[in-house]
């Protein structure tokens, strides 16, 4: 959770730093602050979940409490900070990457269809499609051309959200790109957890290992000072996209997602339904 940690430091930082001028646009950035903290801790309870308990009803709750969480946020964010954003670039380019990272979580735990093992068990689905509720004599599948609804569906409108995560994350990263320089904390954290999202949602290796190794060699071309405390964050999101780079060498679940226009590849794959979802949650999530 390393992304998600340099992201709560700037929204403390920056929520004081315009209190003077904006009292609602800070009194906002608090809140979606103590949000994000309570939303992190969340998603590590999700990440220690044993698939066979991904069905469990403390299981279903906890993933709608991460969705209500971050639909909460996303509200506060498009209705309050991206308005007021114009003139403050460290500023804009954590509201726009905050974006991203709510939409990334609709992705791993609300899509329809799920792309990942944890959307998929918690939809009462098998790897490979199969209904498992209808095999211990549970409710059946849904009839044809429906299809399995997320137990989150009550708080969010079920749907294919990976376009539109990737589109923000492709907004996000630019903006980094441009208005911060390469060994930027805030900058590695954008590309950190966009490297985790093209592992994990994208089941792109190839294009996750890419960002991840272009990543460090800014890092190491930047010739900018910075303080003691973003370096120690550069450093540990360094090491994390360190791991990044590697990880998927040795899987032979490195083949891009066929919609390559989603993807950003260019590459043609297989298609999402016979891909092996992958199950880590990213460091990068909020």
């Amino acid at each position: 959770m390393a992304s998600s940690e340099v992201d709560q430091k700037f929204l403390g930082k920056l929520a004081k730093a315009v209190e003077p001028e904006n009292p609602l646009l800070a009194s906002v950035l608090f809140r979606i602050l103590g949000l994000s903290i309570n939303l992190s801790n969340q998603l590590i309870k999700a990440r220690r979940i044993r698939p066979q308990d991904a069905q469990s009803t403390a299981a279903r709750d906890l993933a709608c409490h991460i969705i209500w969480l971050s639909r909460e946020g996303l509200v506060l964010l498009q209705q309050y900070v991206l308005p007021m954003v114009g003139n403050y670039d460290v500023l804009k380019v954590l509201a726009y990457k905050l974006r991203a990272s709510f939409y990334h979580i609709f992705v791993l735990f609300h899509n329809n269809p799920p792309v990942t093992t944890m959307g998929l068990a918690l939809q009462g689905q098998s790897a490979v499609g199969g209904d498992l509720s209808s095999s211990r004599g549970g409710a059946v599948n849904p009839p044809p051309g429906f299809g399995p609804m997320p137990p989150t569906a009550f708080l969010m409108k079920p749907g294919d959200y990976l376009p539109e995560a990737h589109q923000y994350f492709r907004e996000a990263v630019r903006l980094a790109d441009e208005l911060l320089w390469g060994s930027h904390s805030l900058r590695l954290s954008v590309k950190t957890e966009y490297a985790a999202f093209l592992y994990e949602c994208v089941h792109d290796a190839e294009a996750s290992r890419k960002v991840a190794k272009d990543t460090i060699t800014e890092v190491y071309e930047a010739t900018e000072g910075i303080d003691n405390d973003m370096f120690n964050d550069a450093c540990e999101l360094v090491t994390v996209l360190g791991k990044m780079m590697r990880r998927g060498l040795n899987s032979s679940n490195t083949t891009p997602r066929s919609r390559a226009e989603g993807s950003g590849s260019g590459a043609q794959g297989t298609p999402r339904s016979q891909q092996q979802p992958i199950d880590s949650a990213p460091p990068g999530m909020i």
